[in-house]
């Protein structure tokens, strides 16, 4: 099995584990990833997942001996988004999935090529003092096709992703770290730790309000401030009318003050 779930309460930590290939991507193992965070999406009592590699490497990338027997003019088939629905998978597994919980990204060791990917596919990322990012795949010729043209430079601006994806150079944790592309770095063996500390930290606050704002986050993503503001005040007035004002009455009461929300 390349890849299990472990639970702890509302916290899921979905595991990829091929050791033997630093953790790349096969059509069995992809399969098995998204399968893992659909489940994750539609389980109730799950919040916040946490995606970690197993055995030293978060993930090398497409395993370039299955890429090596594709053929055809249409290798992968045809990319046909359906109007409601899960979009059919990418190469790299999850990547086109869209979910309405947040995933943190627990990098140890190499996540190039598609495995950067991954990583960026993620809402945030938690990375060891050694890890490291890619597109390595610039050296065999295969393209970013699972999400890195799009996501890196909404996260690091387009004359840095454009840097990275042309010389495929390194990109090592506290360079990531300074230009934006991880949120912490950590000492070596202990991502997945942190990772599921703040996972756990997410998930004690109300929910519904959580992914919300969450929502607005990603949507406002192509529109001007105005339109943005109009759908933030859409996307949120339901949610301060279903908790928010009972969540200040409780701040009226005491709860919740100096940063304590343990209460």
């Amino acid at each position: 099995m390349t890849v299990r779930i472990e639970k702890s309460g509302s916290v899921w930590t979905v595991i990829l584990s091929r050791p033997e290939a630093r953790n790349a991507m096969n059509p069995e193992s992809a399969d098995a990833l998204q399968e893992a965070f659909l489940e994750f999406e539609k389980d109730d009592s799950a919040f916040v997942a946490v995606f970690w590699g197993e055995g030293g490497a978060f993930c090398a990338g497409w395993d370039l001996k299955h890429a090596a027997s594709l053929e055809g003019d249409h290798p992968l088939g045809e990319l046909d988004f359906p109007e409601s629905g899960n979009p059919p998978r990418g190469a790299m597994g999850p990547s086109r999935l869209e979910l309405d919980k947040p995933v943190i990204a627990a990098v140890a060791g190499p996540a190039v090529a598609g495995g950067m990917e991954l990583a960026l596919w993620c809402d945030f990322r938690v990375m060891e003092q050694s890890a490291y990012f890619g597109v390595y795949c610039r050296r065999w010729g295969i393209p970013l096709i699972d999400g890195g043209t799009v996501r890196l430079p909404r996260i690091i601006g387009q004359g840095r992703a454009l840097e990275i994806i042309l010389t495929g150079r390194k990109v090592t944790a506290e360079e990531c770290m300074k230009i934006g592309l991880c949120e912490y770095v950590v000492e070596n063996g202990k991502s997945r730790d942190k990772a599921e500390e703040i996972a756990h930290q997410i998930a004690s606050f109300p929910q519904s309000c959580l992914r919300s704002d969450r929502r607005s986050a990603i949507r406002q993503h192509g529109l001007s401030v105005r339109e943005g503001l109009v759908q933030e005040w859409n996307n949120s007035l339901h949610e301060l009318r279903r908790g928010g004002i009972d969540g200040a009455a409780q701040f009226r009461n005491g709860k919740g003050r100096h940063g304590v929300i343990s209460d």
